[in-house]
This record gives structure tokens, C-alpha cells and sequence, in this order.
């Protein structure tokens, strides 16, 4: 099993930035992905951004050009800069894992959420 820890959400005014790191239990070298997912209060959880280990990222049209998610193989991280934050991206934010993670097999993991809260 694979624990994964977010940290560095807060409380940032419009315009500000943050960024979010998760940290994995264990070595991530595979053929897997990584990504944030985001969920507001009264809405579905949703995609923020998605990292695979060959590095190819994804991102949800709205934070194209704002957010970048980078991984860090040595330091088992991944994490997600967020720049010109707006009200909308008030969300509590979650790091997930899916794929396969060599010497342990196929994993699903999530984190239990970090609260980004952005308002003036």
C-alpha cells in the first residue's frame, strides 16, 4: 500500500498563489499516474491537473495556464503550483495515485485533502 500526505493549502486572497505538495509512503517508479482533484462544497469532485511517470501532464480547461503539476521521483512528491488564484478554486484538494508502482503492483490511493480557500 501506497499513504499519500497533502500539505500547503490555506487561506490566499484572489490573484495570490499556493502550492501544494503530496508526499507518498514509498518509491512511485512505474508505469502510473499522478494528480490533484479538487472537490467544493455542494460540487462533484473534479480533475485539477494529472502527471504520469514519463512526466506527460494534464490539466482541467479551468486552471490551464495557472496551475502546473510537477513529480519529484527522488523525493516521492508531487505537487501542484497555483498562480492567479481565483474564488472558484475554493475547494479542498486531493492527491491520487493509480497505476502501477514497481516491486508492489497495481495501487489506488488517495489522500485525505488539503482546504484551499480563496477570498479576500
Amino acid at each position: 500500500q501506497v499513504n499519500l500526505v497533502e500539505s500547503g493549502g490555506g487561506l490566499v486572497q484572489p490573484g495570490g498563489s499556493l502550492r501544494l505538495s503530496c508526499a507518498a509512503s514509498r518509491p512511485t517508479f512505474g508505469p502510473n499516474t499522478m494528480g490533484w482533484y479538487r472537490q467544493a462544497p455542494g460540487k462533484q469532485r473534479e480533475l485539477v491537473a494529472t502527471i504520469s511517470g514519463d512526466g506527460k501532464t494534464n490539466y482541467a480547461d479551468s486552471v490551464k495556464g495557472r496551475f502546473t503539476i510537477s513529480r519529484d521521483s527522488v523525493k516521492n512528491t508531487v505537487s501542484l503550483q497555483m498562480n492567479t488564484l481565483k474564488s472558484e478554486d475554493t475547494a479542498v484538494y486531493y492527491c491520487n495515485l493509480e497505476g502501477l508502482i514497481f516491486g508492489l503492483g497495481r495501487i489506488s490511493s488517495w489522500g485525505p485533502g488539503t482546504q484551499v480557500t480563496v477570498s479576500s
